[in-house]
């Protein structure tokens, strides 16, 4: 969605998240009480792909070397993905995409505070501000 606000333009972004292979997203509600759908923690679960992969590690069963998931060591607390950490990393990897983009060099980028989404504020040379709200979802089914 987006909506204009005085010389600001706000724009309501969903970034549906995407479990990488050898992982699923299992949504659980909070302290195992039933409420809607928005009130869920989301368990990462780890998959088997052993036989599925040849040549490739299994998360579920790490040989010698005792790979851990970069998932749960990076975006997670415990087995839960955490919002946080996301709109963190999301944060951090805005501020670094951004430096490869010449073509908008005359735009001033700032990520703004947010703990639960990643707010951008972009500034142009006819100091029009554009406003990009990202909001994490998982779809529920999804794999």
């Amino acid at each position: 969605s987006w909506n204009v606000f005085e010389n600001r333009i706000v724009y309501q972004l969903v970034v549906f998240l995407q479990p990488p292979p050898g992982h699923s997203f299992r949504l659980e509600p909070y302290g195992g009480m039933h409420l809607t759908e928005r009130c869920c923690n989301i368990r990462v679960v780890l998959e088997c792909t052993c036989s599925r992969t040849r040549n490739r590690f299994c998360f579920l069963h790490p040989s010698d070397n005792n790979q851990s998931s970069p998932l749960l060591s990076t975006l997670c607390t415990g087995s839960f993905l955490d919002v946080e950490e996301i709109a963190c990393w999301m944060q951090n990897l805005v501020r670094s995409a951004w430096e490869c983009l010449p073509q908008w060099h005359k735009w001033q980028l700032r990520v703004l505070p947010s703990s639960h989404s990643c707010r951008l504020l972009l500034t142009g040379p006819s100091e029009v501000q554009l406003c990009a709200v990202l909001l994490f979802a998982v779809q529920q089914g999804s794999p």
